[in-house]
């Protein structure tokens, strides 16, 4: 899976969990809680459905470290196993 895919389909759980933001523009420099409005649990969400969706874990102690949506994918592409 590309980098760009992980993003798209991080963009689509966003969007899945949170209808009402299908209509912004997230780009990777996003901030999630700031320009997204995600809260906490919101931000939990997001996460837990991310790493069923990839199969992969995202230790807890990193969460508070992921800032934007380009960090979250980041997080995710380095993880996935089969990366190109």
């Amino acid at each position: 899976m590309t980098r760009q895919e992980v993003l798209e389909k991080t963009k689509s759980v966003i969007f899945d969990c949170f209808p009402d933001m299908r209509e912004l523009d997230l780009q990777e420099d996003s901030v999630i809680n700031t320009e997204t409005a995600i809260d906490s649990m919101g931000f939990v969400l997001v996460i837990c459905k991310l790493e069923a969706f990839f199969d992969i874990r995202i230790p807890e102690r990193q969460w508070q470290k992921l800032q934007t949506l380009g960090d979250v994918v980041n997080a995710i592409y380095k993880r996935l196993p089969d990366r190109t």
